[in-house]
């Protein structure tokens, strides 16, 4: 708003990124004529003293403090909002279902150099000559000083180019003489890529369901599009892309992992004539400053992102695509604990354009919201290719002894694959040697010293680690206790990776874990590996199910399918039979028939028998039959109230306080159990507990937790002591 406004200026609700829930009040800067602030702006403020970044979250005429009061801000940065209307409405809305500070809500949608200042849209400094250098005689400048001017002359060079030629110093001699003036331009586009592979033919399923959604470009519809493993929702989302594209648009693809982005972004610059550009954590501030102002500008028209990309703003959104939308690292963990899944979903319907969930493995609740009629279904039902479905046999580890983690058929189901030229992936969700350290004198099992957990055995480093707080200790010779013989109990992945390479040493082997897939770069080494037929053994954790293609893969081997019969939480069995159905589609594609072998101590467990005799479909109708009996979600809503400190009894006093706090608010709508220690109550040196608030409606918790936690945010609490509150959590333990 211009300073010289005949109307009195408008007053600035400021939010910062802090854990305070407060805007604060500022005035327009001092003589400001710029465009008119607008909420989704950013202004640099005087706080204290020290000046902060804050973004403007409202605009307002009056204020609880007299205007004389009022600082005026020191500087409006933006030239317009960092987002579009819709998207900004959706990450206001986000802050208040998820119960979180709009400040520290609006800095997570974007990368750190827009959160410390950096400019929205960028501006390179390119350098020319000026009407004195034309007419200047080069002979009368040094060697490198007459290398830049000459190509000056041919034509004006960006300043990074001018650093590259190594030519700087030569540069600044130009311009003391007046030789040289700068200007800015905008920001190249990135690069297309070469956009050379063909679109291969669609098959009928394919092309029902790429007409299905095209029918609905222009309109918000969330599609469920449930393709078993190899049968192509790659190809969907890129024909529908394609077709976004040829009608001015641009689109946002969602992956769980960063480890799948690169081969993503490769197969779509592979396919299409745009920029396509990544965001990930693993990228450099700078890269995910450049790839974010592509995308806002629509320089790069196709984002292919992990979580925090659901926040990426784009010109003119066509099509929002999650893949393998049941994924939990769709849920942030700390902080503000958002489900990107459930965002872009909320973001594409206030967009107005098709939003599409795909998945071989659909969470229970995308099915719900499908047999509720919220979302449509779309099915690929077979492979790409004359493949079909693997063969699944269950390997009885009551009869059959494993050595190594490796019962026998295992053993011989390799060693046959392997003869026919095929590749064999190995499938164990356990990292390390072996998961304990035991004393075979008296029993002592080595403990982490912070954490109610084992110290995982890393043998080749001759350490013991804490998967959960990383504690890191040399491993004993001997029993700390009694000085007895201790010997590494149970297998993970580098114990089986030695049994592999001793039974087959002439087969060469992969391994994929987060002990091995360290630093930028190794995933796709280790994937070009695999891809070349250089590497016939693939072993690795669940990082093996995250989308990858392994082409030549014609046997599956899942080592420890017992690892999640039992667990607490009451989704462990829907990830225990996601990540089986997973892995487990890797066997067998294109014209290779594939075989899967599940090693089991419990071969009559219900979830298993349901999975090997009617695959992941009859297995989710008889959980979401479970859950709708049970009153779990999705036919209840759940929240957390989390804490944790390094004293017991602050915690469940703080939790009690925070039980009695809820006195005279719907008691009917709303149960609240606990307070009650998490599944692993010490955790890095902290106890952990929590109340679990349930209620059949999403309206009611919200209203409840809208009036509750205000009362809870007024409890005194120990400065030690940490607390949050997760809404819609997807780990309930």
């Amino acid at each position: 708003m211009a300073s010289n406004s005949a109307q009195t200026p408008a007053i600035l609700k400021v939010v910062l990124d802090t854990r305070l829930r407060q805007a604060f009040d500022y005035l327009p800067p001092a003589g400001y004529a710029g465009p008119s602030v607008a909420p989704g702006m950013r202004v640099r403020v005087p706080l204290g003293h020290r000046r902060a970044i804050g973004f403007v979250a409202a605009l307002a005429r009056t204020s609880d403090l007299p205007r004389a009061r009022l600082k005026a801000a020191l500087e409006v940065l933006d030239e317009a909002p960092l987002w579009d209307a819709p998207t900004f409405g959706l990450l206001t809305w986000a802050a208040s279902y998820y119960h979180h500070p709009l400040g520290e809500v609006l800095a997570a949608a974007v990368p750190a150099g827009i959160r410390a200042g950096a400019a929205a849209v960028s501006e390179i400094t390119v350098w020319q000559l000026t009407e004195a250098g034309f007419a200047c005689r080069p002979g009368r400048l040094g060697r490198r000083q007459a290398e830049l001017f000459e190509r000056l002359r041919d034509a004006p060079l960006a300043a990074h180019e001018i650093g590259s030629l190594g030519l700087t110093e030569a540069l600044r001699g130009l311009a003391r003489r007046g030789l040289v003036e700068s200007f800015g331009q905008p920001e190249p586009p990135p690069p297309s890529g070469p956009a050379a592979q063909p679109a291969p033919r669609l098959t009928d399923a394919q092309q029902t369901a790429c007409s299905a959604v095209a029918g609905s470009l222009g309109r918000f519809e969330c599609w469920l599009l449930r393709g078993v493993t190899g049968s192509g929702k790659t190809e969907v989302y890129l024909d529908l892309i394609q077709r976004v594209l040829a009608r001015g648009g641009s689109a946002l693809v969602l992956v769980p992992e960063i480890a799948l982005t690169p081969q993503l972004v490769s197969r779509f610059r592979n396919r299409l004539p745009v920029p396509v550009v990544a965001l990930h954590s693993s990228m450099t501030d700078a890269e995910r400053l450049r790839a974010w102002r592509a995308a806002r500008t629509g320089a790069a028209p196709v984002v292919i992102g992990t979580r925090s990309a659901a926040f990426t703003p784009l010109p003119a959104p066509g099509i929002v695509v999650v893949d393998e939308e049941h994924d939990p690292s769709y849920k942030q963990q700390e902080g503000f604990r958002y489900s990107a899944r459930d965002l872009a979903v909320l973001r594409a319907q206030r967009l107005g354009i098709p939003v599409v969930l795909g998945s071989a493995t659909p969470s229970l609740e995308s099915l719900a919201n499908v047999e509720s009629g919220r979302y449509r279904r779309l099915d690929l039902p077979e492979r790409a290719g004359r493949a079909g479905k693997p063969r699944v046999a269950v390997v009885d580890l009551r009869h059959h002894a494993a050595r190594d983690g490796l019962a026998q058929p295992v053993l011989a189901a390799i060693e046959r694959h392997l003869a026919d030229r095929g590749q064999v992936l190995v499938y164990l969700n356990r990292r390390g040697y072996a998961p304990t350290l035991y004393c075979t004198v008296c029993g002592w099992i080595a403990p982490c010293s912070s954490c109610d957990a084992r110290l995982t055995v890393h043998l080749k480093r001759a350490r013991l680690v804490c998967h959960h707080c990383g504690a890191d200790e040399p491993m004993p010779f001997g029993c700390p206790k009694c000085g007895g013989e201790v010997r590494p109990v149970g297998q993970g992945t580098e114990r089986v990776a030695e049994a592999l390479a001793e039974v087959f040493p002439h087969a060469p082997l992969v391994r994929i874990d987060r002990d091995v897939i360290r630093r930028r770069g190794d995933i796709e080494k280790a994937l070009a590996r695999v891809a070349s037929g250089e590497a016939r053994i693939l072993l690795g954790t669940q990082m093996l199910t995250k989308g990858h293609d392994y082409p030549d893969v014609t046997l599956v081997a899942i080592l420890n399918a017992d690892q999640g019969l039992f667990g607490a939480d009451f989704r462990a069995s829907e990830r225990l039979a996601q990540q089986i159905v997973q892995v487990a589609g890797r066997a067998g594609r294109g014209d290779r028939p594939g075989e899967v072998l599940i090693q089991s101590a419990f071969p009559e467990n219900p979830l298993l028998t349901s999975l090997v005799s009617e695959g992941y479909e009859g297995f989710a109708l008889r959980a979401l039959a479970e859950r709708r009996a049970a009153g779990w979600p999705p036919y209840s809503r759940l929240a957390l109230l989390r804490a944790d400190g390094p004293d017991r009894g602050e915690v469940f006093d703080f939790l009690a306080r925070a039980l009695e706090a809820r006195a005279g608010l719907s008691p009917d709508d709303v149960q609240l159990l606990g307070p009650a220690p998490a599944a692993m109550e010490r955790r890095a040196g902290r106890c952990r507990a929590q109340l679990l608030v349930e209620s059949a409606t999403r309206p009611a918790l919200q209203s409840f937790l809208d009036r509750w936690l205000p009362r809870v945010e007024s409890l005194r609490a120990p400065r030690r002591l940490r607390w949050s509150m997760d809404v819609d959590p997807i780990e309930v333990d």
